[in-house]
């Protein structure tokens, strides 16, 4: 092996140390658990139109399916949801709340279809109630809003728990991509070597776009995936689905 090689490797494991030491271990746990599949807040119900998608025959295989998710993340995921959640934490950690509830029903009217505000609602509500449960008490004021998002809890909870932005908008992606991915794993359906293969490209575009999703200003914020909107208003009129959306 190179010298140039080794110095590499060592700058590699360099980095991800620094990142794991900037977190304490009970704050890393949490975001594990924030992104868990298991986190009983119903994420598993909903398919944000993929199941449309396959139905018509637009989401085959591996490729097409991780092709889907991949341009829903680079063209909302990452150029929406994740710069909104940063304003929500922002708002969390500066005790502003009227400013963190402006965020959230900002990311609640952009949602386009029936389908996907009530997912929202309810994977939002879910999320909200389980923090109040664990002794969240500024979880409370929200447990009555009528339009509470997904992110404003992993928001929340991020804050509470004293995870790092960064490490905190990268473990709300992960959730996301992941609950995509099991949606096409037993819609198309994909073996379990190809979810993990598709996990791992979405993994290497989310980490390379965080950075810039983070820092994109108001101005910036948009959501360019009108496919999505369109095959999610179809999916409410669906024949026979396993997906709430």
């Amino acid at each position: 092996m190179s010298t140039t090689t080794v110095m590499a490797l060592t700058a590699t494991v360099t980095t991800t140390t620094d990142m794991v030491s900037s977190l304490s271990s009970a704050a890393l746990l949490r975001l594990y658990q924030l992104s868990s599949a298991a986190l009983p807040i119903g994420a598993f119900a909903y398919s944000q139109g993929l199941e449309q998608a396959v139905a018509l025959g637009d989401v085959t295989c591996q490729a097409s399916s991780c092709a889907w998710i991949a341009g829903m993340l680079e063209r909302s995921v990452l150029t929406l949801d994740v710069p909104v959640f940063a304003r929500l934490y922002e708002a969390f950690d500066a005790g502003q709340v009227a400013e963190a509830q402006r965020w959230n029903d900002y990311l609640f009217a952009a949602r386009g279809t029936a389908e996907l505000r009530a997912e929202e609602r309810q994977t939002g509500s879910a999320l909200v109630r389980l923090l109040s449960r664990e002794g969240v008490e500024q979880a409370a004021p929200w447990l009555s809003h009528p339009r509470v998002t997904l992110a404003t809890g992993f928001a929340l909870a991020s804050v509470t728990w004293s995870a790092p932005l960064t490490e905190a908008a990268l473990a709300y992606v992960f959730a996301w991509a992941e609950a995509q991915v099991g949606a096409a794993t037993r819609l198309i359906p994909l073996g379990q070597s190809d979810a993990q293969r598709t996990i791992s490209q979405l993994v290497e575009r989310a980490a390379g776009g965080i950075e810039r999703a983070l820092s994109r200003t108001d101005a910036q914020l948009s959501s360019s995936a009108p496919g999505q909107v369109l095959l999610s208003a179809l999916h409410e009129t669906q024949y026979s689905r396993l997906f709430r959306s």
